[in-house]
């Protein structure tokens, strides 16, 4: 059941990955930064037209009117600051102004755990949780059922802030819950922890481990064994579990008992 919602998970992700890098309006809420490329068009003004880069002090020479601050302003604001200040100095009387990011790098995210490439991503235009895993090529069949996302406290909070704790199930995400596909910002930390699992024996078409999600039964677990071999009983089935270090052994668990990481699950030999 896991490992099949982790292919249709992965194919969710490269369809809206898709859909997303051809979204117009991606760039509209980004906050510009150092090193990060712009290319400025100014209509009819092929001299003022090129791209630009915001060096680390946050802003970047333009002819005319000199040193630009762009740290902290959207791509809207840049554009109406550069209005302003060639209608301000008597350059241009009603300039119409285009600003595009044309090479992300002054904000980046982490991507760790069970995907496929985890590493340090660029955050670009209105990245979202869905985007960031595509970029990381996607969840492995190994991934949990949750993605925990973990970000710094917002520039200006009051010293000692503790940082934001965001956990995303994945399952719900991948069912449609785009609520869940939450914005990213700068400085995020993306994690998506290892499946806990246990593992079958017995009389089991395919014994081994598997991954668990909360709340799952015996009978969800044998099914992802392959169910009994024809000499299999479902009225022996033993678990054993370790309980604050101790081993225990239940034995006779029903179809219906709930199952627990780290459990060993033995399917007993029917009587005949």
């Amino acid at each position: 059941m896991i490992k099949k919602n982790i292919s249709t998970f992965a194919c969710a992700l490269l369809l809206w990955s898709g859909a997303y890098a051809s979204a117009p309006s991606a760039q509209t809420s980004y906050v510009l930064g150092p090193q990060d490329v712009l290319n400025i068009t100014v209509l009819g003004e092929s001299d003022l037209s090129r791209k630009y880069t915001i060096e680390q002090d946050g802003s970047f020479t333009f002819p005319l009117i000199g040193r630009v601050t762009a740290r902290g302003l959207t791509l809207r604001d840049l554009e109406q600051e550069l209005r302003k200040k060639l209608i301000g100095g008597g350059y241009l009387k009603n300039p119409e102004i285009s600003v595009a990011v044309d090479a992300y790098q002054s904000q980046r995210i982490m991507v760790w755990g069970q995907v496929n490439d985890p590493g340090e991503y660029q955050l670009a235009g209105d990245m979202t949780l869905l985007s960031a895993l595509a970029k990381a090529g996607s969840i492995t069949p190994s991934a949990g059922r949750h993605a925990v996302i973990v970000r710094a406290a917002k520039k200006g909070a009051a010293e000692g802030t503790e940082p934001e704790i965001v956990k995303i199930d994945l399952n719900d995400l991948q069912a449609g819950n785009m609520a869940l596909n939450i914005p990213l910002r700068d400085g995020d930390t993306i994690n998506v922890p290892k499946a806990q699992s246990v593992f079958v024996s017995g009389h089991v078409k395919t014994p081994g481990g598997y991954p668990v999600d909360e709340g799952m039964t015996v009978l969800q677990v044998l099914s992802l064994a392959g169910g009994l071999t024809d000499r299999g009983s479902d009225k022996k089935i033993n678990i054993t579990r370790t309980v604050d270090g101790k081993k225990s052994e239940l034995k006779g668990v029903k179809l219906t008992s709930l199952v627990q990481p780290g459990d060993t699950i033995v399917v007993g030999q029917r009587v005949f």
